[in-house]
């Protein structure tokens, strides 16, 4: 059987990864730092014949990481799949680069770059043993610089320091994994879900999640022949 885990599982995009890829007979490891949240959405699955597990994840957490690595060997030895899609926007967007608080580009910072480091790092061992294993980062073209120059791009009145540029570090970061994994067969891509309707925007985004979740569950499935390396929506590659 194959397994995945999905970080920020309990709500939203994260969630309805889960759905997608439960639905294909997936066991899915639903990481969220909150345990109410957290088994209420594992219920909700298993109501659905899905087989799920909440597994307590903090990706700001070493200790936390390194339960949940342990939780996952101790039960199941492998890894298929992993998407971090645990991320935070840090709020208010609108502040200009000049105005942004250090304290919140620290914090958006240790959930959107350091914490997908260190949960790809701890679940190595996993996913080598788990035979051709995907990982997916989810990203945003928000990160990407090329579009952040681009006069006619709808997102272009958006210039948020803390979130823009730690989605481009993503980016980059899933290009130096997918370098080293290759010879492990493993695939390490970065999903844009796009603008969804979800808690993340205030539910402004116009897409629903279902449609978002997509690429992310698409990512996730590649066979040996798909690529590697690579910065995706659901209508094909973007710029980096």
């Amino acid at each position: 059987m194959k397994i995945a885990l999905i970080t920020g599982a309990n709500k939203g995009i994260g969630y309805e990864v889960a759905r997608q890829l439960g639905e294909q007979g997936i066991h899915v490891l639903m990481g969220a730092r909150d345990e109410g949240r957290g088994k209420a959405a594992v219920e909700q699955l298993k109501s659905q014949k899905i087989e799920a597990t909440y597994l307590p994840l903090d990706v700001t957490d070493k200790t936390s990481i390194k339960s949940a690595a342990a939780q996952i060997t101790k039960d199941f030895g492998k890894l298929t799949i992993l998407v971090n899609n645990a991320g935070i926007s840090g709020g208010n967007i609108a502040a200009p680069p000049s105005k942004t608080d250090m304290a919140v580009l620290r914090q958006v910072y240790e959930t959107n770059v350091f914490g997908v480091i260190q949960v790809t790092m701890a679940m190595l061992p996993l996913l080598r043993a788990g035979d051709q294993a995907r990982i997916v980062n989810v990203s945003s073209s928000l990160g990407s610089v090329t579009l952040a120059l681009d006069p006619h791009d709808p997102f272009y009145g958006i210039n948020s320091l803390q979130y823009q540029s730690s989605k481009a570090a993503l980016n980059a970061i899933t290009v130096e994994f997918a370098k080293e994994l290759g010879s492990d067969s493993i695939k390490v891509n970065a999903a844009c879900p796009g603008f969804a309707d979800t808690d993340f925007n205030g539910h402004r985004g116009t897409k629903p999640v279902s449609q978002a979740a997509g690429i992310i569950v698409a990512l996730s499935t590649l066979g040996t022949d798909g690529p590697t390396g690579t910065f995706q929506d659901e209508h094909g590659p973007l710029p980096w």
